[in-house]
């Protein structure tokens, strides 16, 4: 829908979207675009183009959607235009497929219980992870879950390793409390409207996160790791997933000072690892990344698996 949807918008001779994004062109802006018409979408606003979205309930052919699409982008330019500032919040809950495995790898590695910290958390979906199910090739892994992912995993991590999280934080510049009715619809409005497996997912994923605590903090990156230090009794695992491309080059590297100096004070009873699911160039977005683990103490990288930029199917190396 989306492709048809940009591919229409660039071959309009009044140059509609062009105009409204003011000639800015990258990705985030695209997205914040997509995703502040879907908002209206989703809240009632714009009912000739909902009769395209399958997330509002309609049934007339995406592929057709352009000509309300142009008129509702028309009639709303200012507050799309306000909507370009707002970050993406793409709260894929398919990354949970190399996370899970992550910290399956850990566990087994170390035998301890998971302490989970998340920067980029957004409304903290994924800190709940352990509490999805996948299937894969071989059966399933996990508890009985709204949130099933299919063919989640090529291969297998580590699945016989104990896994218990004990602890569930996370941050973001912009958290979103998903006991919001505003942030549900915020967060699906950054899904494909298209993409019905997607948005299932997402909609099983607040189920899961109503009765499963997890704290998320306003707070940038670096400032919510600064301090870090290993916990005895449990592996303190700091992951991330599709966000180092939006922190500045000064915060990465202070990201990755507090946990390499979290990582030198490890010991065998308070390991800490730093596991992430990113493009294999970090500092930008890519539809094929990495499932990439480093554990202390020693502290060297490997690269345990791949998958899409949505984490399905993550495959196992």
């Amino acid at each position: 829908m989306y492709v048809e949807l940009l591919t229409r918008a660039a071959d309009d001779p009044g140059d509609i979207v062009a105009e409204t994004l003011g000639r800015r062109t990258g990705t985030g802006f695209m997205l914040a675009m997509l995703a502040t018409m879907h908002r209206l979408v989703l809240e009632g606003r714009a009912p000739e183009l909902a009769a395209h979205y399958p997330t509002a309930g309609g049934t007339e052919d995406p592929l057709e959607a352009w000509p309300a699409f142009r008129d509702v982008l028309i009639e709303n330019a200012a507050e799309v235009r306000d909507g370009l500032t707002d970050p993406p919040q793409t709260n894929e809950v398919g990354r949970a497929a190399p996370l899970v495995g992550g910290l399956l790898t850990v566990a087994g590695a170390t035998g301890l219980p998971i302490r989970l910290l998340e920067i980029g958390s957004s409304a903290g979906l994924n800190l709940r992870a352990d509490h999805f199910r996948l299937l894969h090739e071989s059966g399933s892994f996990g508890p009985e879950s709204p949130v099933v992912l299919a063919d989640a995993w090529r291969g297998l991590p580590p699945v016989d390793a104990p896994l218990a999280v004990t602890e569930r934080r996370g941050c973001d510049p912009n958290p979103l409390d998903v006991a919001s009715a505003d942030a549900r619809r915020r967060l699906l409005s950054y899904v494909w409207p298209d993409q019905t497996a997607r948005v299932e997912r997402l909609r099983a994923a607040f189920e899961v996160a109503a009765r499963v605590p997890a704290a998320v903090v306003r707070a940038g990156a670096a400032e919510f790791l600064d301090g870090l230090a290993p916990k005895r009794g449990v592996a303190t695992v700091v992951w991330h997933s599709t966000m180092r491309a939006y922190l500045s080059p000064d915060e990465g590297a202070r990201v990755d000072h507090h946990i390499e100096k979290a990582g030198a004070a490890a010991t065998a009873d308070a390991p800490v690892a730093h596991l992430s699911f990113e493009g294999r160039d970090a500092s930008r977005l890519d539809s094929a990344q990495v499932v990439a683990l480093r554990l202390w103490p020693g502290g060297e990288r490997a690269i345990l698996g791949e998958g899409p930029s949505h984490g399905l199917p993550t495959t196992w190396y």
